[in-house]
């Protein structure tokens, strides 16, 4: 079967190049100045770094074709923008005949297809900046395309496809060593490279002789703390689905509106924040094999016993927000802890009201760990960009986005976590807490904004060529 597997890719690689080159036989002047296709092999609301590529190529005068899944509602800005054209791929769901890895063949082969056939039908654009993972087999065919369409590639790469296959099947699976092998020879064919992190930067250059730009994420302008008032309408508006946002028992006057964090005087429209309220912690994730959530489950259970001896902390809201394979699997071990003081919740925000929780939120939490070592979260880019201290998961490269005791905390393990809540929060909500001082650190450092380091970084490319 592995044999065949290795034998198939080629011959699909073949036969679509030989379809590529008869068209590009047939074909024009290479592609219009100024049009990119922006694309992504999968899901473009939770795409938002090829979002934000598309509307800052928009924004200078590029027309965008954004080509992906639409199974979640990209932001608002990017419906909005009249020079970003969407174009959707259906998600082909795998057949459940016959052995597993012949179901992966044949909806690779699919894909292989159905992409090829879609992006030879779009206006013809100068650049496709194609996001990688996932690669398989979009950055073969989009470099097929560009054959024919005499247009650049370029690659941002985020990760490696064949580490995350690693994750489920092991490094020595043939089929991982088999993706490594596509993922390195046709990434090399590309135009132009752009990557997360300098240590990824260094290890395409040395392992894969591609060179690559580093392109940091960085916080779209959207994600800043949140006013009062915002957070108070947004809490009665998830508490209408979520019970961690309701207010309590207690009796509450007829003029005066209150959620579990702050309360509104309908008299005159002030808000202000509910004494002694719970803290508000949060954590982003797409429930896959990268981030292990049993980590903060565990580091909870040690918290409600440190409050349970007698530790003077404050109740907790802990917000999970995402989707993906591992959420159904993690709120079944949810459902099983019962916590006097401690609510866990994890919901799906709509693309507006995300950047609006991180800053209503006192302290995020980061689980993600690299399957290669070399990428960084994104989820803490935007914490940060709305000035909101995290303790993030210990791996290869976190030092360049965390440092330690001064914008957040490292940990290694669930004791470690919670020894680390217990320490942000023992003086919860003074200024003179450790995790007030970060947010002082965060809100003094002037971060640079996508839209700043887009231009700096990626807008002189695009001239120079």
């Amino acid at each position: 079967m592995v044999a065949s597997i290795a034998l198939l890719l080629p011959l699909v690689v073949a036969a679509l190049a030989l379809c590529a080159a008869l068209l590009w036989l047939r074909a024009g002047p290479q592609g219009a100045r100024g049009r990119v296709c922006v694309a992504v092999l999968g899901d473009l609301g939770r795409s938002p770094r090829m979002q934000y590529h598309a509307l800052a190529l928009a924004r200078h005068g590029h027309d965008v074709t954004l080509l992906g899944f639409l199974s979640t509602k990209p932001h608002n800005d990017i419906l909005c923008t009249e020079k970003i054209h969407i174009v959707s791929i259906s998600e082909l769901k795998v057949l459940q005949v016959g052995p597993k890895i012949l179901q992966y063949i044949t909806k690779v082969i699919a894909q292989a297809i159905q992409l090829f056939y879609t992006m030879l039908k779009i206006d013809r654009p100068s650049y496709i900046l194609l996001q990688n993972p996932p690669g398989l087999p979009s950055i073969a065919v989009t470099w097929m395309v560009c054959l024919v369409r005499r247009s650049k590639l370029i690659i941002d790469w985020h990760n490696y496809g064949y580490t995350i296959m690693s994750l489920s099947h092991g490094k020595s699976h043939p089929i991982v060593q088999i993706a490594e092998w596509y993922e390195k020879l046709f990434g090399g064919l590309s135009d132009y490279n752009f990557c997360v992190t300098n240590a990824m930067k260094e290890d395409l250059q040395m392992n894969c002789n591609i060179k690559a730009i580093t392109l940091y994420d960085k916080p779209a302008s959207f994600f800043k703390e949140t006013p009062l008032e915002l957070q108070h309408k947004l809490y009665m508006k998830l508490a209408k689905d979520y019970a961690p946002f309701k207010r309590g028992t207690e009796s509450v006057h007829p003029d005066v509106e209150k959620s579990a964090f702050t309360e509104l005087d309908v008299r005159n429209g002030s808000v202000i924040q509910v004494k002694e309220r719970p803290a508000f912690l949060i954590s982003s994730t797409s429930w896959t094999e990268d981030e292990d959530f049993s980590i903060l489950l565990k580091a909870l259970e040690d918290y409600e016993e440190y409050v349970n001896d007698g530790i003077k902390l404050p109740s907790l809201v802990c917000v999970i927000t995402g989707k993906g394979p591992l959420k159904k699997h993690y709120n079944r071990l949810i459902d099983k802890m019962h916590f006097k003081h401690i609510q866990i919740c994890t919901p799906w925000l709509e693309a507006e009201d995300y950047p609006l929780l991180l800053g209503s939120a006192d302290l995020g939490v980061c689980l993600h760990k690299s399957s290669s070592g070399l990428d960084l979260p994104m989820k803490v880019v935007d914490m940060f960009g709305c000035c909101l201290p995290v303790c993030a998961v210990h791996f290869q490269c976190l030092h360049e986005l965390v440092k330690h005791d001064e914008n957040g905390l490292i940990f290694r393990d669930s004791n470690e976590l919670a020894e680390q809540l217990k320490m942000l929060l023992l003086q919860f909500p003074t200024a003179e807490s450790k995790l007030h001082m970060f947010r002082r650190n965060l809100q003094a450092s002037k971060q640079l904004r996508w839209d700043e380091s887009w231009e700096q970084t990626v807008l002189p490319v695009l001239r120079d060529n």
